[in-house]
């Protein structure tokens, strides 16, 4: 049954484009809702347990890693899409999905298995993860990969070149057309903004790379910081980060709302197909935007940067290449599944063999080829 109390721009389950290989209609859910449930029982999405976002898998147990940002990117996403009469499941599909196909060692690994992709059509863990649901999960016993829908698939893929869009048929047909995606998806990748900026706040103070007195010079972090401190002056440090930061996520998913819904009203999409000729429509306001990407660019200056991350990216970055490099020279050292597929295209498979790797596995692998104590 259509759920009348979706908006007309939003998505649709009874409109879905459909998947890739045809199956009978879910009972009992609705096709988003299936998706999301694929997606939460495959393997790509418990690996993420132990994949990191800044700091190492092993530098702490309280730090975020790629499972605990994607459950906050999908709780975020999920309550501005209720208050914009959106699909909840598909914005929640996608959110959930969106990380999949990341590295071990976060953007380090990605950049360091680009690097050694390079000659061979490079790496992109949007790609990435778009080649998880629809090839590497090994599931169902008719096809390869989740057979997702298509609006599910096209949100995954946030970025793409033309070149590679040209590929991808379907999915990659807006970057060719200069379109837009389903505003669940242009939510989705929002959420995924609000809540790394603002949980790499919290995680750099836990760590001490990054103080409270370096935050003040950044306008949406003090703001709420004096407001805290002036409402509650004996709250100890823990709790004033934690409400500090709450208080700048309510901000901004506030701000995403009212600004999202006013474009929506100015612009009044009456399908998602006039979404998809419309602006972007799923937007901060101008100041907000402004004070998010000076946030960004402290965290890039003061965090992303210190030099005990940079240390600790370089060994994550040797790891990568040297596992690369051994693979490439010895393709018999893959696991058996891997060396049938570097028949055909040996640094791809190998590509897939690393990025599907936690950082805690990559270590051990890393370790089990290059010293002559372990097997």
């Amino acid at each position: 049954m259509p759920d009348r109390a979706l908006a007309a721009y939003a998505a649709r389950p009874e409109h879905s484009r459909g998947r890739r290989h045809r199956e009978a209609s879910p009972v009992g859910r609705g096709e988003y809702q299936r998706d999301r449930d694929r997606i939460i029982h495959s393997t790509a999405f418990r690996r993420l347990e132990y994949k990191t976002q800044v700091f190492i898998n092993h530098e702490g147990d309280l730090f975020r890693t790629r499972l605990t940002h994607s459950l906050e990117v999908a709780q975020i996403a999920r309550s501005v899409a209720r208050s914009l009469r959106l699909d909840e499941d598909l914005t929640e599909a996608i959110a959930l999905a969106h990380d999949l196909g990341h590295t071990p060692f976060g953007h380090t690994g990605q950049d360091a298995l680009n690097a050694c992709m390079r000659p061979y059509g490079g790496f992109e863990h949007n790609l990435q993860s778009l080649r998880v649901v629809d090839l590497l999960e090994q599931r169902y016993a008719t096809f390869d990969g989740l057979n997702l829908t298509f609006e599910t698939r096209e949100g995954i893929l946030k970025h793409c070149s033309v070149a590679n869009a040209r590929q991808l048929g379907d999915v990659g047909e807006r970057f060719v057309k200069k379109r837009r995606p389903s505003l669940e998806a242009q939510l989705a990748n929002l959420a995924d903004e609000i809540a790394y900026n603002n949980h790499d706040v919290d995680d750099g103070l836990r760590s001490g790379l990054i103080h409270l007195d370096q935050l003040a010079s950044v306008r949406i972090v003090a703001r709420h910081l004096k407001a805290v401190r002036r409402q509650h002056p004996r709250l100890a440090d823990r709790r004033l980060v934690h409400e500090t930061v709450r208080r700048m996520i309510s901000t901004l998913v506030t701000d995403l709302i009212r600004a999202s819904a006013a474009n929506l009203r100015r612009h009044a999409p009456g399908s998602i197909e006039e979404v998809r000729l419309a602006p972007p429509l799923i937007a901060f306001s101008a100041r907000i935007r402004e004070e998010s990407l000076e946030l960004k660019r402290f965290l890039r200056d003061n965090l992303y940067r210190h030099f005990h991350v940079v240390r600790m990216s370089a060994k994550a970055r040797r790891v990568v290449f040297e596992l690369f490099g051994a693979f490439l020279s010895d393709p018999a050292l893959l696991p058996p599944e891997f060396q049938a597929r570097a028949q055909d295209e040996p640094a791809r498979a190998i590509a897939d063999y690393i990025a599907g790797m936690t950082d805690r596995y990559a270590i051990l692998e890393h370790r089990r080829l290059f010293s002559i104590e372990e097997t």
